[in-house]
């Protein structure tokens, strides 16, 4: 599958110390695992020029105060608190100056954030979506993808999760429902 660089873009969700280090909050020993397959993805697309956005979960400590339904720390207890180390991404993956870094606080990263606009802004259209968790936040920022008519292309192979059918369900549902999935080596970002 090759891919032109100028409507692409690589999303890394969530690639954070609270997911992916063993000092994490909410560690995942596949999250771990994905850094490698996802920091070769942000190598590939940035020699081939496609955009690599990174995505980070961060709550504000009192983000869930009052909260009628919707709380995090209630399901998952304190995690990726602003401002901390665990909300920091993890070291092999470092931003470059001009790639843009999406502070989402929940779990789709298009959800009030500036994602959206940014894409639209810049003329992409298909993202390569790879990151943690397979079937949290990966799974719904490739949903609301596709519902925004991008075309969400999971990296089968470049994302964590915390249990190994937890990433099978995740992939076999984006994939029947509204996107696509390849192994990292069908990956090509042309150029």
């Amino acid at each position: 599958m090759e891919l032109e660089p100028h409507r692409t873009a690589l999303v890394v969700v969530d690639m954070q110390n609270g997911f992916c280090h063993p000092d994490g909050s909410l560690y995942a020993p596949g999250s771990e695992e994905a850094i490698e397959p996802c920091a070769s993805l942000v190598d590939d697309a940035r020699e081939a020029g496609a955009s690599v956005i990174f995505t980070r979960d961060v709550h504000p400590p009192e983000q869930f105060a009052g909260a009628h339904y919707y709380d995090e720390f209630d399901r998952w207890g304190e995690h990726v608190v602003e401002g901390t180390w665990d909300a920091q991404l993890v070291d092999p993956l470092d931003p470059r100056e001009d790639e843009l870094v999406v502070v989402k606080h929940t779990y789709d990263a298009f959800y009030r954030t500036e994602l959206g606009g940014w894409l639209d802004a810049h003329g992409v259209d298909d993202l390569v979506i790879c990151g943690t968790l397979a079937n949290v936040c990966v799974l719904h920022t490739a949903g609301s993808a596709g519902l925004r008519d991008f075309r969400p292309i999971l990296v089968e192979d470049a994302v964590g999760c915390i249990e190994p059918d937890h990433r099978e369900y995740a992939l076999d549902h984006a994939d029947w429902l509204f996107g696509e999935v390849h192994p990292l080596e069908e990956i090509d970002f042309g150029g």
